[in-house]
């Protein structure tokens, strides 16, 4: 016997918990399949853990500059890797069992298995067809290693959050936000950390501004970042170490763990999409339009699956919810608008981003129409530190023509994370450079310079 639903999710991430229990709060009957532990990659091997292990780091840090306020060591602290990620692992464990009650009180019901599909309304759970109305495909992504020999040597990013005795020595491999941060966190730590990027530095696509300050701060820190080194081959020797190669003949020896930290792929390959008449991309993303619909009508996609350009948890939870509501509430226009969408990266400190960068205002309004206003400068918090040690924070508006509407907010420096929020709901109502100036300060802190500029 087959059962039916209005709604059968399949992926207990962010994204299909958040469009699950909406269409269950609008009364559809909604089945949810999901194979490992609920929460998806954010809960398990991402946001939660991650930002777990960069408070740590951050305390690190700051045990560091304690003297600089009158604080006396006499001795270095003792830092146990192993409880951290004990107490980690047991929080996340909490957050699971919160989202199976969540998902039991919103009436769904949860099948643990795979789920692929049979056609456009079916789906099969280790065999079991349960029939819906629509499916939503929502099963994130994992996590991508290169096609070299040797790879197998290493660990991916998820296999960081498995580590449960603290690297002597590591080389994270990657020039994107998960690479930067999972090197951040393990410098910091003590772990003594080499980041390779394939190109000229970190993080392609953000601002010039953000990536020149990363890049200052790095080498304050005395992170040892090698730039154009194209893994080749990495290798084991008879001792365990590890040595990575480069195609130039670039070589990193006598290392413990290797991450791989190069993206994530769809997790698509067993769904068995074109049984139901969808074609994927070719890195197996899935096509969706503005209402998350795929080239089958019943058939819906969110989060990391679309390879949309934002492939964050927020924007899943928001895009899922929307579409909820125009399935099973009668919002037929309620849809996602992709734009303005805030984003932060945990390094050290860390950095933040909304809108258009320079680059892209130009390339969308015309240089002549672009005016950008930007300071770097050293926080307060160092006022007492020594000079060598100092790190700037930088800031830049990107405002667009004569009424200098702004456009873009890019911040990097400490407390950037908890500051953007404010400035990104400015961006979205359509702020002006003289909306800013009109604004009261607050004084003393780094967020008023956004207003002085």
């Amino acid at each position: 016997m087959t059962d039916e639903y209005d709604l059968i999710v399949i992926g207990g991430g962010s994204g299909g918990m958040a469009t699950a229990r909406r269409a269950a709060a609008h009364g559809a009957r909604v089945a949810m399949v999901e194979r490992d532990r609920l929460g998806g990659t954010c809960v398990n091997v991402g946001c939660v853990p991650k930002k777990v292990m960069w408070y740590a780091s951050e305390t690190a840090a700051a045990l560091e500059r304690a003297a600089d306020f009158g604080f006396s060591l006499e001795q270095a602290p003792e830092f146990d890797w192993g409880g951290l990620c004990r107490a980690r692992d047991a929080y996340v464990e909490r957050l699971n069992g919160i989202y199976a009650s969540n998902v039991e009180r919103a009436g769904i019901d949860l099948y643990r298995g795979t789920g692929e599909l049979r056609d456009a309304h079916t789906v099969a759970v280790d065999g079991q067809p349960l029939r819906g109305r629509y499916i939503l495909l929502a099963p994130g992504g994992r996590p991508s290693r290169p096609d070299i020999p040797g790879a197998d040597y290493g660990i991916d990013s998820d296999g960081f959050f498995q580590l449960h005795e603290q690297p002597r020595r590591a080389v994270v491999v990657g020039a994107g936000y998960i690479a930067v941060e999972l090197a951040g966190v393990l410098h910091h730590l003590g772990t003594e950390t080499t980041l390779t990027v394939r190109r000229d530095g970190p993080l392609r696509g953000f601002d010039p501004l953000l990536r020149e300050s990363l890049a200052e701060s790095l080498e304050v820190d005395g992170f040892d970042l090698r730039t154009h080194f194209v893994p080749a081959a990495c290798e084991r020797q008879a001792d365990g170490r590890l040595t990575l190669l480069a195609e130039d003949g670039q070589r990193i020896e006598d290392v413990d763990t290797v991450i791989w930290a190069i993206g994530r792929d769809a997790a698509t390959a067993d769904l068995g999409l074109e049984r139901a008449g969808i074609t994927p991309r070719a890195d197996g993303t899935i096509p969706v339009d503005d209402y998350q619909r795929t080239e089958v009508d019943s058939v819906l996609a969110v989060g990391d699956v679309t390879g949309n350009d934002f492939p964050l948890t927020p924007v899943a939870i928001a895009a899922g919810r929307r579409l909820a509501d125009r399935l099973f509430a009668g919002q037929s226009d309620s849809r996602l608008a992709y734009r303005d969408i805030p984003s932060v990266v945990f390094t050290h400190p860390p950095l933040g981003t909304v809108g258009m960068t320079e680059p892209e205002a130009e390339a969308a309004y015309g240089a002549d129409q672009v005016t950008c206003y930007q300071t770097r400068f050293f926080p307060m918090n160092y006022a007492l530190a020594p000079q060598a040690v100092k790190r700037r924070t930088a800031m830049k508006l990107v405002t667009v023509g004569a009424e200098e509407r702004v456009v873009g907010v890019h911040i990097f420096g400490e407390a950037a994370d908890e500051m953007l929020q404010g400035f990104a709901v400015a961006v979205r109502m359509g702020a002006t450079k003289a909306d800013f100036d009109n604004t009261v300060a607050i004084h003393p802190t780094s967020a008023e310079e956004l207003v002085t500029l």
